[in-house]
């Protein structure tokens, strides 16, 4: 009894195992990461620059032909220029695009990666049983706890903060394109297969179609996740509207705050109208 009670206040060194490893992977592959974080920042800040090369009221007029054409919705619209407009009267419109910039960044990773994982998680049932258990840990995890290894392996600025914010909001479209595709009828497969369609043709011409409508809704969670996670970024070095928002909190500034805050709202509620409204109409 003393001897399970001795093993039981015997600490698991964990923590120490984890900074061993990324000691070594620090030292061993940093020239790797290096790399990568140039290729990373070099995109962020190239896509940055071309959403800041037009002039303001341009890229709202921009955007509202955007959203009219993809709805027919005119109050859609006039509530995607208000809400623009009111953020450019506020003063934060290139903390807005930045982050803009970065959510775009974060997501189309996520998209590059989550939907082909999500794909062969559902044509392969033990890779899911796999994954499952990893994607509840990376969304139970506090998201503070990815700015340390992306800190110390990728520095400060825009990349450990994209990096962090992939990695918090990919389990969105792995878990809906891998419930997509299994959502598929069987007899929908079986009369592709009648007509003697390969298997690349089942995927693209009758399972993807099928799971369009949820693997939209899974795009519309990682714009959403990530946003979420833009105030988070802002810690190591990223631009956008965290920023002003850890500013303010740093000297108790309310009314900067509060702007701050609220254009992330609208942005959140202008990205979720423009998405989920793809989602809902087809």
């Amino acid at each position: 009894m003393e001897s399970l009670t001795e093993l039981l206040q015997t600490k698991i060194p964990i923590g120490s195992w984890i900074e061993t490893a990324t000691n070594y992977v620090t030292d061993n592959f940093y020239q790797a990461f290096d790399a990568i974080s140039l290729a990373l920042g070099f995109f962020i800040n190239g896509l940055i620059d071309i959403l800041l090369l037009p002039p303001p009221l341009v890229f709202i007029l921009l955007l509202a032909v955007f959203a009219y054409a993809l709805h027919r919705s005119w109050k859609l619209t006039l509530a995607v220029v208000l809400g623009m407009l009111l953020i450019l009267n506020l003063g934060y419109w290139e903390d807005t695009i930045e982050t803009v910039g970065l959510v775009l960044c974060a997501t189309i990773l996520c998209l590059i990666i989550g939907i082909p994982v999500g794909i062969l998680a559902a044509h392969r049932q033990w890779l899911y049983t796999i994954l499952r258990p990893i994607l509840d840990l990376m969304q139970t995890i506090p998201p503070f706890v990815y700015l340390i290894p992306t800190l110390i392996l990728f520095g400060l600025g825009a990349v450990p903060g994209l990096i962090s914010t992939a990695i918090f909001a990919i389990a969105a479209p792995i878990r809906l394109t891998y419930l997509g595709i299994r959502g598929v009828p069987k007899p929908l497969l079986e009369a592709g297969e009648a007509f003697g369609a390969s298997r690349m043709q089942l995927l693209f011409k009758v399972e993807l179609p099928h799971a369009l409508p949820t693997i939209m809704a899974g795009v519309t969670q990682c714009i959403m996740l990530s946003l979420s996670m833009v105030v988070i970024a802002a810690l190591v070095g990223a631009d956008g509207l965290g920023r002003p928002v850890v500013r303010a909190l740093n000297t108790v500034n309310i009314a900067q705050g509060f702007e701050a805050g609220l254009c992330i709202v609208i942005l959140a509620i202008v990205l979720d109208r423009l998405v989920k409204q793809v989602e809902v109409t087809r």
